[in-house]
């Protein structure tokens, strides 16, 4: 496969990634913000240096209220990671690599396209947030179940396959470095009610709160959710079962080539690190410490793959 080709499958599924990643982190911001009526704009502020734009935020608002932030967030093309961008650069790539792609892959693509562009065509009312975020998570499933429904497990598929779990990696990563860092009001609330409230929500945000209950009963405690979101190989969006898939997929295409490359190391290093560390000894290290190491390795890993396998020709 042409790099090229193989770049704009990477950036297609990841981009079709961050439009879901971006409406859970909206989620997540929106719920907490409720929970804290006095301080709402630190959390807006918190959520949009979450998404790694407060330099690009701040060029265009002053204020860190929830409607700039949402609007931000959601639909202004200046912000490249804003879910009308997002979606915009998916379809493009879709469309670059159409012969690539099945008929209900591409089709899935442009109708998640279309549905977002009409929904987003307006600012978004508070009260219709919950059910615009829904929409645009339903919609980039549907592709996603189009590419495991109707897809060959080849080298097609595997490119888009590792761009998406370095975003959604990237994405669980920054949530609990929302909620772990500038969260809480006081350290004095940390095991209280508000305090578990909070957290509860993190585990809403990315579809783990069942699954967290359904293991460990009401018992909603801070190291629990930690380890939960980040060592736990069953859950989908935890950074264990992101490299787990990551390796897998980078070595399906080791095979397929007949060479690896540092990509190959490095991801292993990774989920090395991620299978041989305990959640006790994270915090020793310090949660924050620990995921902001993560998430630069992890962005060192898109560049090093997109290197190696030449995806700029």
């Amino acid at each position: 496969m042409l790099g090229k080709t193989a770049g704009d499958l990477f950036w297609m599924f990841r981009c079709l990634e961050r439009i879901e990643n971006t409406s859970r982190l909206i989620d997540a911001g929106f719920r907490i913000a409720l929970t804290r009526h006095t301080s709402a704009a630190e959390e807006w502020a918190s959520i949009i240096s979450t998404a790694g734009a407060r330099e690009q935020f701040l060029e265009c608002h002053n204020e860190f209220d929830a409607s700039n932030v949402v609007d931000f967030l959601l639909r202004d093309t200046a912000n490249p990671s804003s879910v009308v961008s997002s979606m915009e650069a998916a379809r493009n790539n879709a469309r670059l690599v159409r012969t690539a792609l099945t008929r209900e892959v591409f089709e899935a693509t442009n109708e998640c396209w279309m549905t977002l562009k009409e929904l987003l065509k307006k600012p978004v009312k508070e009260r219709e947030l919950p059910d615009a975020l829904s929409t645009i998570r339903r919609q980039a499933a549907l592709v996603r179940a189009a590419l495991h429904g109707t897809m060959l497990r080849n080298d097609i598929f595997n490119f888009g396959r590792i761009g998406t779990f370095l975003e959604r990696a990237d994405n669980t990563a920054r949530i609990l470095d929302v909620k772990y860092y500038v969260l809480l009001p006081s350290i004095s609330l940390v095991g209280s009610h508000l305090d578990n409230v909070q957290w509860d929500m993190i585990l809403r945000s990315v579809s783990a709160q069942r699954s967290y209950r359904w293991l460990n009963g009401g018992d909603i405690n801070p190291k629990g959710i930690a380890d939960f979101l980040i060592l736990d190989g069953r859950l989908p969006r935890s950074l264990a079962y992101c490299f787990i898939n990551i390796v897998d997929n980078l070595e399906y295409l080791a095979t397929n080539y007949g060479e690896r490359h540092d990509c190959h190391e490095q991801a292993n290093a990774l989920l090395d690190r991620l299978n041989s560390n305990t959640i006790d000894n994270i915090f020793e290290i310090g949660l924050h410490e620990f995921i902001e190491e993560f998430v630069a390795d992890n962005n060192a890993l898109g560049q090093q793959i997109e290197m190696d396998y030449r995806f700029n020709g």
